[in-house]
């Protein structure tokens, strides 16, 4: 059966680049990002790899840990890392996890025959600390992925994880977010000081709490 939003995200002992690791205690009290990739030495996977290892300081400014994976062995791992580096002008610096049985993309259900029998198709999990799912996106092989929008998500996700808030289409961070409805306009007159917007007694905004 296939995962669903809220699940607890399976667990697991890995081979990979950073040595063997065992995800829920690799991941700790901080949130997560899994991602599979159809293949190493696969351009499109070599520049999301680039870009992920680009953005280190951005994921740990959210706490965030970022793992990938493929079903490709840890010796490809190795060389592919040096490519990535040397093409992408950047240091890989995440656990990229060697999957060649298969057995974390089949618990994980990123293997859509439909698409290719043998590669993972670019799915991407967002973990919470309790180890539920949060968010998951698929994209086809021919596609990179956005990783902009990927910590876009994540400060969604950290910010109305915390307050009684949803936010608007194409929001980022520092714009007006949404009462949840769950909160009365009279509550939420008491628990947003910074002000409510009523557009209708369903559409209410505040400025983002921080």
């Amino acid at each position: 059966m296939s995962l669903r939003l809220g699940d607890i995200a399976p667990d697991f002992i890995a081979r990979t680049s950073a040595g063997v690791i065992r995800f829920h205690e690799y991941l700790g009290d901080s949130w997560g990002v899994l991602f599979s990739h159809p293949a190493d030495y696969t351009p499109v996977c070599t520049t999301e790899l680039g870009r992920t290892a680009s953005l280190k300081a951005e994921f740990e400014r959210r706490n965030v840990k970022v793992l990938a994976l493929s079903v490709d062995n840890l010796e490809r791992h190795a060389g592919w890392i040096q490519d990535i580096n040397e093409t992408q002008n950047t240091e890989v610096n995440f656990p990229i996890i060697a999957d060649d049985d298969r057995t974390i993309a089949d618990r994980y259900d990123m293997i859509h025959p439909n698409a290719s029998e043998t590669a993972t198709v670019r799915s991407l999990f967002i973990i919470g600390p309790d180890k539920k799912i949060k968010l998951q996106i698929t994209y086809p092989a021919s596609t990179g992925r956005n990783f902009v929008e990927v910590l876009r998500v994540i400060d969604s996700l950290q910010l109305t994880a915390q307050h009684s808030v949803a936010t608007p289409a194409d929001w980022k961070q520092g714009e007006d977010v949404i009462v949840v409805p769950a909160v009365s306009t009279e509550d939420a007159l008491k628990k947003f000081p910074k002000g409510v917007k009523v557009v209708k007694p369903y559409l209410r905004y505040t400025p983002q709490p921080s």
